[in-house]
């Protein structure tokens, strides 16, 4: 938790700054034209030209098998930081489980109750506003827990895998992707690379591994998809290049021109080994 007022104000800045970034027309408008506006994360690609939201899907499925033995009818798994709702959605329609899809943007959760009213599946979705630093249920409350790729963007990670571990039952499972830095990376170096996530510095795979075990969780494993993340930040940059025109058409040119000089730097911080990305699985004793 944390310890003085400072700490709370620097929390409420940065909830601001990811709600703001989300709930602009411009990235949704991306999300959709170049992601496939379904699953919004890094995927695990089957080949260099597999479309973006194919691999993105893979990649919601991998996840969902780490759960699959906690996840059946009348179980509940909480999804942290839920975007548009693809990893909720496709957890309910294969294990029929009930999902709470915990999401700071209200602008994303309107458009992912929709979703879930048009495909059938909001009688096992409760889709929820709020924010995984404090998560509004008590301990012990899920069978399992899964996020993917938010807690880059969160200012207090170990906060969030408290919160993920307290509502956690004996023997659930928690598991969640997100983008790192590699071992040793001066976070000034990836300054220009994350500015538009709303933190200062990323986490590293040891910063969770040791955290989650602190934690309590036994055993903690993370699958190391590193050049998943390259291949996804070519694949994003080259589509976004071939797809200037329909974005420009539907999006500010200033979005459009950040684009194209931000997604870049990913791709060299991928290239020059700065990155890390994966799969972390855990259960609580």
């Amino acid at each position: 938790m944390p310890e003085n007022h400072s700490d709370d104000t620097t929390l409420a800045d940065n909830e601001t700054a990811t709600r703001t970034y989300y709930e602009s027309t411009d990235v949704d408008r991306f999300y959709d034209i170049v992601w496939g506006g379904e699953d919004i994360h890094t995927g695990i690609y089957d080949h260099d030209t597999e479309p973006v939201a194919d691999a993105s899907r893979r990649t919601v499925e991998r996840l969902a098998d780490r759960l699959a033995d906690r996840l059946s009818p009348g179980r509940k798994v909480l999804d942290l930081g839920s975007g548009y709702g693809g990893t909720a959605r496709y957890l309910a329609d294969r294990f029929g489980c009930d999902v709470v899809a915990l999401n700071l943007s209200e602008a994303q959760n309107d458009r992912h109750r929709a979703a879930n009213a048009k495909r059938g599946l909001d009688g096992l979705i409760e889709v929820v506003t709020g924010s995984f630093h404090e998560v509004p249920y008590g301990d012990g409350h899920f069978d399992a827990v899964c996020s993917l790729e938010a807690f880059c963007h969160s200012g207090d990670r170990s906060r969030v895998l408290g919160e993920a571990a307290r509502v956690l039952k004996p023997g659930g499972a928690l598991a969640f992707t997100d983008i790192m830095a590699a071992e040793g990376t001066p976070a000034e170096t990836l300054h220009p690379v994350v500015s538009r996530l709303g933190v200062d510095a990323l986490a590293t795979p040891a910063f969770y591994l040791d955290t989650l075990a602190e934690l309590g969780l036994d055993p903690v494993e993370f699958a190391d998809h590193t050049p998943h993340i390259a291949r996804h930040y070519v694949r994003l940059t080259a589509d976004t290049r071939a797809r200037e025109a329909d974005l420009r058409a539907a999006i500010s040119p200033a979005y459009v021109d950040g684009l194209l000089a931000n997604l870049p730097l990913w791709v060299d911080a991928t290239r020059a080994d700065r990155l890390r990305w994966g799969i972390f699985h855990g259960r609580r004793v």
